[in-house]
């Protein structure tokens, strides 16, 4: 996977953001329509999609897109790509209805199941999270450009040093507050920081948390550009079962419960695998 089509998907990227910002920044009243699942959707969205969708569809040839803004394709017929684009044009919408900043524009190639290209750009901050499969991952700012990667937890633990998850602001808390206290349990003390949208993927593949457990219902497009992210970071995303997650396997678009791990020399299985309950 080469760097110059990384580039492209990131330029893509930045232009569906200065759309979102274009209705955030508006000063009309913010419009929240309701789709038939009860997410939210907003003009922002669609701008996005509109921007992202064709011009992703152009980058490689017989390569089709499949977007959350979009009539969902059957599995009889997502069943027969190798190879697709996956993306949503504005994760986080509850986020941006809040006016938090933490939304994000999120997207990957998927080839054979495995996410092996990501871009999450983050409109308000102008950051973007990036990565692919043999190139690594890093983050572009203002100031430049950083390679990223996962950081070790044994040496942290040693030192004394907190476990840092993030988590959800919206969905699963009950899970998470139970998982916190099994972790401190068993390894002192633990560390929650709530947040929106794919960020949270993003903060372990840069080393700024060891943790995101995901104990609620997300889609693929939630999860699959920043699961590239950490991967290339050399971190890991895991189902409940400790498989791989993974893409257009099944009818359903939704996600099971999934772990983003960055350390992963550590014993997190006999510890994440125990039973949880969702309050």
């Amino acid at each position: 996977m080469n760097k110059a089509l990384l580039e492209q998907v990131i330029e893509i990227c930045v232009n569906a953001g200065e759309a979102i910002l274009e209705v955030y920044h508006s000063s009309t009243e913010l419009e929240v329509d309701t789709k038939a699942d009860n997410s939210p959707v907003t003009a922002a969205d669609l701008a996005a999609h509109k921007i992202l969708a064709p011009a992703l569809a152009q980058l490689i040839e017989g390569v089709p897109v499949l977007s959350e803004e979009q009539e969902i394709p059957s599995f009889e017929e997502r069943s027969r790509w190798q190879r697709y684009w996956i993306v949503d044009p504005l994760d986080g919408t509850k986020e941006f209805i809040r006016r938090t900043g933490e939304f994000t524009v999120n997207v990957a190639l998927i080839d054979n199941g495995e996410p092996v290209l990501g871009v999450v750009y983050v409109p308000v901050l102008d950051i973007t999270y990036a990565g692919c499969k043999g190139n690594g991952a890093f983050k572009r700012t203002e100031s430049g450009e950083t390679d990223i990667h996962v950081r070790p937890l044994k040496p942290r633990l040693a030192a004394g040093e907190a476990v840092e998850l993030v988590a959800s602001r919206s969905h699963g808390a009950g899970a998470v507050d139970e998982l916190v206290e099994r972790i401190e349990s068993k390894l002192g003390t633990a560390v929650c920081k709530n947040m929106g949208s794919s960020l949270k993927l993003c903060l372990v593949a840069e080393g700024a948390a060891d943790l995101y457990p995901r104990l609620a219902p997300t889609c693929e497009w939630d999860t699959a550009a920043a699961q590239a992210v950490v991967e290339a970071a050399g971190g890991t995303v895991v189902d409940d079962q400790f498989q791989l997650l993974r893409y257009n396997s099944k009818d359903s678009l939704l996600n099971p419960y999934f772990y983003v791990i960055g350390d992963t020399s550590f014993g997190w299985q006999e510890l994440l695998a125990s039973k949880y309950t969702v309050n």
